[in-house]
């Protein structure tokens, strides 16, 4: 690292001079070097930029072995990417470039997935092997990949490009679960962490699951695992996914408790098994509604576990209005985003005083009504289909949330 040596009576002058005109390298402390002088760490790329009065007296060194300053330390790994990415390309450097450089990813083991809005300039790809390693050095990893747009195949496969590395298999543990995939074939959202943590809090000692979109198993294995299923029939149409989940369930010794279906769900031989029905495909999961209607318990029904994205539209500001108690006695009404906090009309105590919003519940109702008449049309008798609890995962756009719907259906007593 080049500093300027000087005598301690100087280095205050010095410092406040390099500061003044941005010279100072703050990634490290001023160190002391032979002959009882200071040396102040300055930026390589600004060398030319050196102007110093005479009276203080300094000399150009190198030093070896410099230490990290205390800010340097502090660093966000986003910074310390955008510094050392700015190191490399000296005077080449732009507002332009340092927009391009990521400020978030995704971590799996030692392999870092890009956004796929990152490194798109020109400039980037001419630096080649050296770009790369000094992105994966500066993120702490060993392999590099960076997402495209998911393929509209029906698979939602993921168009990823492996940047760094030769291998796009990776180990991801959620909630003491461990899931291996190949980044390259498969997609995994670690927004969907809550909606996890929450399958596995549900009470299934005994009972049979059928996952309709089961993936490389993000839902199977909570139910498996943390929920205590007796059993899981897990469908996946891609191949890639099924690899993945059949590796899973290995991992995770839940393999001899769940069968795989490969193929199209809507060709789907089952009937009549399953106590439980997770959907979790979105936008929408209406095509596979017929097929969950099919495979519940006829004798006694089950729940089905429903995703969907619901818009939401923006809502004008709410007029004065008097506070209301809800039944708990906390304080209820509009709020300023247009969310309505109330109790919802048959629901489990778990949901009372939940924040939901009106076109929450609206599709929640028409999607309770439309499967209690697929149930009928299909059993030739009246079924009952009751809302549990409606669950907001994340906002998956502007206006857009991915919701869950927990619906209980069983048959209606004669």
């Amino acid at each position: 690292v080049p500093a300027l040596a000087t005598e301690l009576r100087f280095a205050q002058r010095l410092r406040e001079h390099l500061e003044e005109r941005q010279l100072l390298d703050g990634r490290y402390r001023l160190q002391e070097v032979p002959g009882g002088r200071v040396a102040l760490p300055v930026l390589e790329e600004k060398l030319d930029q050196l102007r110093l009065p005479q009276e203080m007296p300094c000399r150009l060194v190198r030093i070896q072995d410099p230490v990290p300053s205390r800010a340097a330390r502090r660093q966000t790994p986003a910074q310390k990417l955008r510094d050392e990415l700015q190191q490399l390309l000296g005077e080449s450097w732009s507002e332009e470039l340092e927009r391009d450089v990521p400020h978030a990813w995704q971590r799996h083991g030692d392999l870092v997935l890009l956004s796929e809005d990152s490194f798109r300039a020109v400039p980037w790809e001419k630096l080649g092997p050296a770009l790369w390693e000094t992105v994966a050095s500066a993120l702490g990893a060993q392999r590099l990949a960076r997402r495209g747009r998911v393929s509209p195949d029906g698979m939602r496969t993921p168009n990823v490009t492996l940047l760094l590395g030769q291998d796009g298999w990776v180990e991801h543990v959620d909630n003491g679960i461990r899931y291996t995939f190949d980044v390259t074939k498969c997609m995994f959202s670690p927004g969907n962490i809550t909606e996890k943590l929450r399958v596995a809090s549900l009470p299934c000692s005994g009972e049979v699951l059928v996952d309709l979109y089961a993936g490389i198993g993000y839902f199977t294995l909570p139910y498996l695992v943390h929920a205590a299923a007796a059993f899981a029939h897990a469908c996946e149409w891609n191949s890639h996914a099924v690899e993945a989940l059949r590796r899973n369930l290995a991992l995770n010794g839940v393999q001899d408790r769940c069968r795989v279906h490969h193929g199209d769900n809507r060709q789907l031989a089952l009937r009549d098994v399953a106590d439980r029905v997770n959907l979790g495909l979105i936008p929408s999961s209406e095509e596979g509604w017929p097929v969950a209607c099919r495979v519940l318990k006829k004798s006694t029904g089950g729940v089905l576990h429903i995703h969907h994205n619901v818009e939401t539209l923006p809502a004008p500001a709410p007029r004065q209005a008097p506070v209301l108690q809800a039944e708990r006695g906390s304080p209820e009404g509009a709020s300023s985003d247009g969310e309505v906090q109330r109790p919802m009309e048959g629901c489990g105590k778990e949901t009372l005083g939940a924040r939901i919003r009106p076109e929450w519940q609206r599709w929640a109702e028409a999607t309770a009504a439309r499967i209690q008449g697929l149930l009928a049309e299909l059993h030739g008798q009246p079924w009952r289909t009751s809302i549990l609890h409606i669950e907001a995962v994340k906002s998956y756009a502007p206006h857009v949330h991915h919701l869950v719907l927990d619906l209980e259906c069983r048959p209606a007593l004669p």
